[in-house]
């Protein structure tokens, strides 16, 4: 019997399949669950617009001894993670795009930068952003982009940075969803790893979100967004490139920092 905050996901999403289209995963994997996974809940939120706390309130619910331990910076942080997560997993729908489009930024780098995507969001349509994403990162072939550690640091998919991110993730206690095809190494992956870490939804040691940034992802994920950046089939998803390279400097600049 699925719980209260599944249903509503269901319901808002508009059904078992459109929720499974808008997280990226296999129909039959969101068929199966009776609540939302512990990894699943800030894409959910996401994709849905519903509080974590009303999807799983045994996590996000004020109980004694828990309320503020994650402080504002580390929400927003996990929060930015999360929205990277959902918009490089797969293309966003009509949905998506319109609460997008309701983005706010300041002044700050990071701020003109949601601005701009929320610009970009306002005036594109789910095809041709489902275009964009199929001839950036799928392709006839292959997309114009790889987005996978492994390549990025070595020219090759599957190689030992991958290895190495699964033997970090083991002693973390993270494992693979299920259902989930991508290796994890895949930029979606990892921000949604990461979110969860900074957002205080895994129970790992203190600093364990520098030490994954600073093994795992500070290697490469700034040319990642860099070359998103200026990719030739890139319209929208240059907005996000922007959006991640500047986030990633933010993060680097928040891990040199003493602790």
């Amino acid at each position: 019997m699925r719980d209260t905050g599944l249903d509503e996901a269901i319901r808002a999403a508009g059904g078992v399949g459109a929720l499974a289209r808008k997280l990226g995963i296999a129909q039959p994997s969101v068929s199966n669950w009776t609540r939302i996974p512990a990894e699943r809940v800030v894409a959910v939120e996401a994709v849905t617009g519903i509080d974590r706390a009303l999807l799983r309130p045994d996590l996000y619910g004020q109980r004694p001894g828990h309320a503020g331990e994650i402080d504002e910076v580390d929400t927003a942080r996990a929060q930015e993670y999360a929205l990277l997560a959902v918009l490089l997993v797969r293309a966003p729908d009509a949905d998506l795009l319109q609460r997008l489009g309701t983005l706010r930024g300041d002044a700050s780098p990071l701020g003109v930068a949601h601005a701009a995507l929320a610009e970009a969001a306002s005036r594109a349509t789910s095809a041709q952003v489902e275009r964009e994403f199929f001839n950036l990162f799928i392709g006839l072939g292959r997309g114009e982009l790889l987005p996978y550690g492994s390549y990025y640091q070595t020219g090759f998919l599957h190689e030992r940075p991958l290895s190495r991110l699964r033997e970090d993730l083991l002693k973390l206690g993270i494992e693979r969803a299920a259902g989930q095809v991508e290796p994890e190494d895949h930029v979606a992956i990892l921000c949604e790893i990461m979110a969860g870490l900074a957002g205080g939804r895994f129970a790992a040691p203190a600093e364990a979100d520098r030490d994954l940034f600073e093994k795992h992802l500070a290697p490469w994920i700034g040319r990642f967004f860099a070359d998103l950046e200026s990719a030739a089939e890139a319209d929208f998803y240059r907005r996000i490139g922007t959006l991640g390279r500047v986030f990633m400097d933010v993060e680097r600049e928040g891990f040199a920092l003493p602790s």
